[in-house]
C-alpha cells in the first residue's frame, strides 16, 4: 500500500512543558515523526509550548509555532495555515503524549477538525475512546475473554462509596485520559479513598475513574505492540518491571527482555495484546498493553492500554533499535510494515520482531529533595523526573551500570561512600588495630581504655529491624539498596519477598552480588586481585570506583586511575557489542554499540570474532 497523495500537509501537536510524568521523550517521539513524513514529502506544521526541545528547532518542521497546546489556539493555527495558502490536511496526534492526545480529542468533539477539513490519522476519535475511556475499554476486554481486576468506572463519588463495598481495601484509582497516573493512587482507608477519587474525577478529562480490586503484589509486564492497515502485527519490546503492582512503570526499575515468563505465557500474553490492539481498532501505529501476573497461580489480568507513543515506546526504540515514532509515522500515512525497511541492517523488513541478545534496565530518577512536602512513598502516580538506560550481557551488568547513570554519587550495587555495611567493615576494621596499637599502651597505664568494635559500631549499622521492614515494605527511591542490606544482614531470598513482592529471580540476582562482594573483598589489595577475579568483577558490573574503595579504601581520581591501571596490565579490557535489533542474524548496516566485559573464544582452533559471532 503506497503512501496517501491525498494530504499535503500534516500537524504534529507536541506535549508542551517538561513536567513531571510527562518529559523529553515525546521530544524525541516527535523529532523522529518529523524527520519521517519530510522523508515522504509530506509538509510539517508543529506547535508546541516549549521552545526548548529539539522538536522545536525550525529544521524539523516547515512551520513552527510556539503556543499553548489548547483547542482555542490550535483552531487559530489551523486558520493561519488556511490563510497562508497551506491548509492542513491531517492531523497526528499520537506523538506528544497525553496532552497532545487529549488536545486532539478536544478538537474533535469541538467540531473543529470537522469544521476545517481535518483528519485524524494514526489513531481517530474512536479509537481513542474505546482505549482510553475505562469503561469501555473494560467491556472490550471482557468481550475477548480476557480478565480484568474487579472493577467499576464511576464518575461520582456516590457510585464509588457503593463500589467500595464491593471491592473492599486497599483500592486502586486510575482516572482515565491521564498521564503518569496523574489524580490516581492506592486507597488504604475510607480517607484516602475518597480523596483520591476526587482527585482523579478533577483531573480526569472526561471525570472518570477506574476503581479496581487491588492486584497489589502481582508481577507487571508491558508490551510495545506496532499494527499496520494491513494487520501485520509485531511486538517491538517486552518490558518487566521489578517492582510488583501497585508502583507507576515510570517510577519502577524496569528490565527488557521479559526475564520472570515461560515462553508458553509470553506467548499467551502477546496473542492477548494483539487482540486488544485489533478490537480496539488501532490501525497504525505503536500502543502499548500492560498486564499483571499473578506470582502464586499465574492467572493474567489487563490493566490498561495506550493507543499513542509512551514513555515505554520511547525505551523500547533506544532498547531495541527499532524506531517506533518513525515507523508509526509512516505507517499512519499508508504504508505497510511489511513495505519498511528495517533502518539498522538496511536490508529486512520492518515486520520482524526485533530480536535482542542482551539485558537492558531502566532506572528513574527522582529529585525529592527539592520538593521537601512530597511524600517519597511510590504509588499509581508517577513521581519520577528522568530515567537513565543501561545494557549489558547480563541483568547483573546492566543493572549496576544504570545505577552509575542516575549522577547520585552511587557506582553500583553497593562498595561506594553511601555503603552502611562497607563503612561499618571499616569502622570494626579501624577499631581492632586501635586495640592492637593500645594494647602495647596497657603495661604503663592501667587506665587506658581499648574500644571494643560492639562498643564503636556505626548508628547505621546494623539496621534495626523494624526500620529494615518499613523500608522493604513501603515502595520508595531506595528501596533496592535495603533490599542488599537485608540481604547483608543474612535475611533469605523468601523472607525479603514476603514483603516486598519483588520475583525471586531478581532477588536472587542481588544476592549473587552480595555474595560476589565477599570474594572482592577477600582479595583485600588491589596486589590481591587476580585475574580471574578482576574478569568476574567487571562482567558483573563493578566499575573501577568501586574496587577502588574494596581495596584501597576511597573514591578518588588517583585511586580509580590506580585500579584502571592494574586492570589494563592484567589484559582486562571492554569489548563492544552490536544493538542491531536481530542478534547478528542479519548483518547490520547502522548498528550502535554497547561496552561489555567478554574474552574471544575459539572454535577448531579458530579465534571468533565479533563479526562471526
Amino acid at each position: 500500500m503506497p503512501r496517501r497523495t491525498d494530504i499535503h500537509t500534516i500537524l504534529i501537536i507536541g506535549s508542551g512543558p517538561i513536567v513531571i510524568g510527562q518529559g523529553c521523550e515525546f521530544d524525541y517521539s516527535g523529532t523522529q515523526a518529523c524527520k519521517a513524513l519530510h522523508e515522504e514529502g509530506f509538509r510539517v506544521v508543529l506547535v508546541n509550548s516549549n521552545p526548548a526541545t529539539i522538536m522545536t528547532d525550525p529544521a524539523f518542521s516547515d512551520r513552527t509555532y510556539i503556543e499553548p497546546i489548547t483547542p482555542e489556539a490550535v483552531e487559530k493555527i489551523i486558520i493561519r495555515e488556511k490563510e497562508l495558502g497551506t491548509p492542513i490536511d491531517a492531523l497526528l496526534p499520537t506523538l506528544g503524549g497525553q496532552t497532545a492526545l487529549n488536545c486532539a480529542c478536544a478538537l474533535w468533539d469541538d467540531g473543529i477538525l470537522q469544521r476545517h477539513g481535518v483528519e485524524m490519522i494514526g489513531a481517530d476519535r474512536e479509537v481513542i475512546h474505546r482505549a482510553e475511556d475505562r469503561e469501555a475499554f473494560r467491556l472490550i476486554v471482557e468481550k475477548l475473554g480476557l480478565r480484568q481486576p474487579l472493577s467499576r468506572t464511576v464518575t461520582s463519588l456516590e457510585e464509588a462509596r457503593e463500589f467500595l463495598k464491593e471491592c473492599g481495601l486497599p483500592a486502586i484509582l486510575r482516572p482515565a485520559f491521564t498521564l503518569g497516573g496523574t489524580g490516581g493512587g492506592i486507597a488504604y482507608n475510607l480517607e484516602e479513598f475518597e480523596e483520591t477519587v476526587r482527585r482523579g474525577l478533577s483531573a480526569s478529562m472526561i471525570g472518570q475513574v477506574l476503581i479496581d480490586k487491588s492486584v497489589l503484589g502481582w508481577k507487571e509486564y508491558e508490551l510495545e505492540v506496532v499494527r499496520d492497515r494491513k494487520d501485520n502485527c509485531i511486538i517491538v519490546c517486552g518490558i518487566e518491571n521489578i517492582d510488583p503492582m501497585g508502583v507507576h512503570t515510570g517510577d519502577s526499575v524496569t528490565v527488557a527482555p521479559i526475564m520472570t515468563l515461560s515462553d508458553k505465557e509470553y506467548q499467551r500474553m502477546r496473542d492477548a495484546a494483539f487482540a486488544i490492539m485489533r478490537a480496539v481498532g488501532v490501525q497504525t501505529g505503536g500502543s502499548n498493553v500492560q498486564f499483571g501476573v499473578c506470582p502464586d497461580t499465574g492467572e493474567m489480568v489487563v490493566i490498561e492500554m495506550n493507543p499513542r507513543v509512551s514513555r515505554s515506546s520511547a525505551l523500547a526504540s533506544k532498547a531495541t533499535g527499532f524506531p517506533i515514532a518513525r515507523i508509526a509515522a509512516k505507517l499512519a500515512v499508508g504504508y505497510s510494515l511489511d513495505e519498511l525497511t528495517n533502518d539498522i541492517t538496511g536490508n529486512t523488513s520492518a515486520c520482524f520482531e526485533p530480536s535482542i541478545d542482551y539485558v537492558v534496565v531502566k532506572m528513574p530518577r527522582w529529585t525529592f529533595e527539592k520538593f521537601p512536602e512530597a511524600d517519597e512513598t511510590l504509588t499509581t502516580q508517577m513521581k519520577s523526573v528522568g530515567e537513565a538506560m543501561a545494557i549489558g550481557r547480563t541483568f547483573k551488568e546492566a543493572f549496576q551500570k544504570a545505577i552509575r547513570s542516575m549522577e547520585v554519587k552511587r557506582f553500583g550495587f553497593g562498595l561506594d561512600n553511601n555503603d552502611r555495611w562497607l563503612k561499618q567493615q571499616r569502622t570494626n576494621a579501624g577499631v581492632a588495630m586501635s586495640a592492637a596499637t593500645a594494647s602495647a599502651a596497657t603495661a604503663t597505664s592501667s587506665e587506658t581504655k581499648v574500644l571494643r568494635p560492639t562498643e564503636a559500631a556505626s548508628a547505621d549499622w546494623p539496621i534495626p529491624e523494624d526500620t529494615l521492614l518499613r523500608k522493604l515494605a513501603v515502595p520508595s527511591q531506595g528501596r533496592l539498596y535495603f533490599v542488599r542490606y537485608a540481604l547483608k544482614m543474612g535475611w533469605s531470598v523468601d523472607r525479603v519477598y514476603q514483603i516486598t513482592k519483588i520475583d525471586r529471580w531478581f532477588l536472587r540476582q542481588f544476592a549473587e552480588l552480595v555474595a560476589f562482594e565477599d570474594r572482592i573483598l577477600a582479595a583485600k589489595t588491589l596486589e590481591g586481585c587476580s585475574r580471574d577475579l578482576m574478569f568476574a568483577a567487571k562482567k558483573a558490573g563493578y566499575s573501577d570506583a568501586q574496587l577502588a574503595n574494596a581495596w584501597l579504601g576511597t573514591i578518588n581520581p588517583t585511586t580509580i586511575l590506580q585500579v584502571r591501571a592494574a586492570r589494563k596490565a592484567m589484559g582486562v579490557e571492554p569489548v563492544f557489542k552490536l544493538v542491531d535489533t536481530c542478534a547478528a542474524e542479519f548483518e547490520a548496516a547502522t548498528p550502535y554499540y554497547y561496552s561489555t566485559y567478554e574474552e574471544p573464544y575459539f572454535v577448531d582452533g579458530k579465534l571468533i570474532t565479533e563479526d562471526e559471532t
